[in-house]
């Protein structure tokens, strides 16, 4: 993958670690896998189109004096 080994990816992840704190680490983690997730759902689901016929807005009335 990429010519990533096992100490690469440590010296990367101490790299993240020293940026970012541990703290904000799953924080970091879970909004990356939701990014993931809704890319994966946005790219399975077929396109859809609205096909809902737009309402028609009436003229609006002068004030009556």
């Amino acid at each position: 993958m990429f010519g990533l080994g096992m100490p690469e990816l440590l010296v990367i992840l101490l790299i993240v670690i020293i940026i970012f704190g541990a703290s904000r680490l799953p924080q970091i983690g879970e909004g990356l896998g939701r990014a993931i997730k809704n890319f994966k759902k946005g790219v399975s689901e077929p396109t859809e189109i609205d096909v809902t016929p737009k309402k028609e807005e009436k003229p609006k009335e002068a004030p009556k004096e």
